[in-house]
């Protein structure tokens, strides 16, 4: 996947994994992106690591894979923000 690829879809899984989990965060797109994009990348990792698969571009499977790990960072930021 090309940067924009990555961006867009960061900023997708963002909005999705704070609509989930709502609370008080810092509301940037800037933050929103960056936990969208890392949370890919971490449930990828994890994802391929238990066998489920890993994120690969904009199918179902990678969606969750990559929501369930955005929402993994948005818990982790929000124990260390406190």
């Amino acid at each position: 996947m090309g940067i924009l690829s990555w961006i867009l879809m960061g900023l997708i899984v963002g909005i999705i994994a704070k609509f989930l989990l709502p609370g008080k965060d810092p509301k940037g797109c800037i933050i929103t992106i960056l936990l969208g994009i890392g949370g890919a990348f971490l449930g990828g990792f994890i994802g391929s690591r238990l066998g489920w698969g890993t994120f690969t571009g904009f199918d179902f499977k990678s969606m969750l894979l990559a929501v369930g790990g955005a929402m993994i960072l948005l818990v982790v930021f929000r124990i260390l923000k406190k």
